[in-house]
């Protein structure tokens, strides 16, 4: 599936080239060619939010995937106040859009709370409330697909509640939601680029600086593209090795 995503991906850059070669737009790649001192300087300076990217969106899901499981958790409990609190964080959480969310975090919480966060961490709260309600929706279902008789064979056992979902129900639950976990790992990475509104310096934020400075629109944001397209790729083959890992164990 890597292979045919490069595969994909080197067409669609030939047939961007062969668009270049018909049209009437004067190109001006020299802005973004490795063979231009220019052109380096500015790769280079792209290139330099990409670890603001990564690190954002491995943080954010990181804490995404415990808020997660927390309230996966509380929708499965016995508890009627759990699980109203469970679809009442849900449902909220979903129905804002993430724009809206990052702004009321970034501007709202100094003022409700007196709370003041720089942009990382602004960007990191937004993502993980965010993606945490579709985790949570994730890591219910797959706690629900684990067979009932293998939780009534470990409580046979004798192990605790606790013991049972650590050690015989996520365990489980997890290699089947693998594919969704990653996909919502590449939602975020995608997703992180709006955080470029309140200033990260983040991949998008460094496209759109260079270009107010070289004004190469499309020259600038085709490399963007090609740079969130790589990206998602290579995680993309990375969650797929680890799925296959995981399956024959």
């Amino acid at each position: 599936m890597a292979r045919q995503g490069l595969r994909l991906s080197l067409a669609a850059c030939l047939l961007l080239l062969s668009g270049c070669a018909t049209s009437g737009y004067t190109w001006g790649w020299y802005v973004v060619s490795p063979l231009d001192a220019r052109g380096r300087k500015n790769i280079a300076f792209l290139a330099e939010g990409l670890w603001a990217t990564v690190s954002l969106s491995a943080v954010s899901v990181a804490l995404s995937v415990l808020i997660g499981i927390g309230v996966a958790l509380a929708g499965l409990s016995r508890h009627r106040l759990l699980r109203m609190a469970n679809r009442a964080y849900v449902e909220c959480v979903r129905a804002v859009p993430l724009l809206v969310l990052l702004l009321w975090v970034y501007y709202g919480l100094p003022v409700v709370f007196g709370l003041q966060f720089d942009v990382f961490a602004a960007g990191v709260i937004t993502l993980a409330l965010s993606d945490s309600a579709f985790q949570a929706e994730i890591f219910r279902a797959g706690i629900q697909s684990v067979a009932r008789g293998q939780v009534e064979a470990a409580q046979a056992l004798g192990l605790r509640p606790w013991h049972v979902m650590r050690r015989v129900v996520l365990p489980q639950a997890i290699r089947r939601i693998l594919p969704a976990l990653g996909n919502q790992f590449i939602y975020v990475l995608k997703m992180s680029s709006l955080i470029s509104v309140v200033g990260l310096q983040e991949l998008t934020r460094r496209a759109n600086e260079l270009t107010i400075v070289e004004y190469r629109p499309l020259e600038i944001y085709s490399l963007l593209v090609l740079e969130y397209l790589v990206l998602i790729l290579l995680v993309s083959a990375l969650v797929r090795r680890v799925e296959v890992r995981l399956n024959r164990q």
